[in-house]
């Protein structure tokens, strides 16, 4: 029974965050290819979106800092970790050189191809190529 209600209840929070990357605008490509677009038509709105998720996510981080296990249960795995390598380096700059050119990251980008978008489709396959050839080659960087 309890399981049932895990998934459920991670079903919700799912449908919960699409609804929100719906509403801001965060699964639309060309607003966020407008925030990116300093020297055009640049829209900032997305900065209120992503200080709201920074906010949201403070808070998550302290009340899971107070936690012992997870809210569904099992062990709670909390990165320890906190130099700055270069793996991290350049998994960042592909990730945002693939958000500049498409205007997608993984989130949206699911809700988008729910939606219909092709583009959406073909930033999932490029997507998931880049982590099948990253767990293939770079199998290095996980420490």
């Amino acid at each position: 029974m309890r399981r049932h209600f895990n998934f459920y209840s991670q079903y919700l929070i799912g449908v919960l965050f699409g609804i929100g990357l719906i509403i801001s605008g965060m699964s639309n490509p060309q607003k966020i290819l407008n925030f990116l677009d300093l020297a055009g038509n640049w829209d900032p709105s997305l900065m209120f979106v992503m200080g709201g998720a920074i906010l949201v996510g403070l808070g998550g981080f302290y009340l899971v800092s107070k936690l012992t296990e997870a809210f569904f249960g099992g062990a709670l795995h909390i990165p320890t970790r906190r130099d700055i390598s270069k793996p991290l380096v350049i998994g960042s700059l592909i990730f945002g050189a693939g958000w500049g050119i498409a205007g997608f990251c993984p989130g949206p980008a699911i809700v988008a191809l729910g939606a219909g978008h092709l583009k959406a489709l073909v930033f999932i396959v490029a997507m998931l190529a880049g982590m099948a050839i990253c767990n293939r080659f770079f199998t290095g960087h996980k420490k």
